[in-house]
């Protein structure tokens, strides 16, 4: 499955099967979040067979169930930690898709479980990412239109449509799409708008634009 692929098919799972991650399966994320660690400065976690997290009031309002594994989006506090999370979280996000697992963005309905991850000096939990067998596949998010989050100048370029179309599949906090992308010739700026965890999405619509432009056809601004 290519990353365009697993784009289009993932969707967000909120009830898992209890089916335990394999051995191959950890090491292959594992090296994955080394890698998006030693390239980002971040300090990702893979929490795996540990129930608490998801097991009180908020994870059952936010109508979780079978969640025992996850990804803790860890990093040193600063200005552009929430959007770096966002990126890397999603590169994990696909990837995890390509290796046949679920997954869903979870901000505030789990339980801070101290004991699980290591948080350093100077730096915070910024989000979890649930992960594992999901029951079902999950459904599609409905999207605004392309001309809402988008501003380009004369004829829009073909690769910068296809980036439009990639981050409008991007997960956002309760599907607000509050973001802006705008084209002048090779650069393109991208910016968050009011709302809730809005730069955190926008680090996921960044890595979703990559992808769908490819990163050789422009530069961020």
């Amino acid at each position: 499955m290519t990353l365009t692929e697993a784009m289009n098919v993932r969707h967000s799972v909120r009830q898992y099967a209890d089916k335990p991650l394999d051995g191959e399966l950890i090491s292959k994320l594992t090296q994955e979040i080394n890698a998006c660690n030693q390239e980002s400065g971040l300090h990702i976690q893979l929490v795996a067979n540990e129930p608490k997290a998801f097991n009180g009031f908020m994870a059952h309002y936010g109508k979780f169930s079978g969640v025992t594994n996850y990804i803790a989006m860890i990093g040193k506090k600063s200005p552009d930690l929430d959007e770096k999370c966002g990126y890397y979280g999603e590169r994990l996000v696909l990837f995890l898709q390509q290796l046949g697992l679920n997954t869903c963005w979870v901000a505030m309905t789990y339980s801070k479980v101290k004991t699980a991850f290591v948080i350093d000096a100077g730096e915070k939990l910024c989000v979890v990412i649930a992960l594992g067998y999901g029951q079902t596949q999950g459904i599609a998010h409905k999207s605004k239109p392309a001309s809402m989050v988008m501003q380009a100048e004369g004829t829009i370029p073909e690769w910068f449509q296809r980036g439009i179309e990639a981050a409008l599949l991007a997960p956002t906090a309760m599907n607000q799409q509050k973001f802006l992308l705008t084209q002048k010739g090779r650069q393109v700026t991208a910016k968050a708008q009011m709302g809730f965890y809005t730069k955190l999405d926008l680090g996921i619509v960044k890595y979703h634009f990559e992808i769908g432009a490819g990163k050789e056809n422009f530069e961020w601004a």
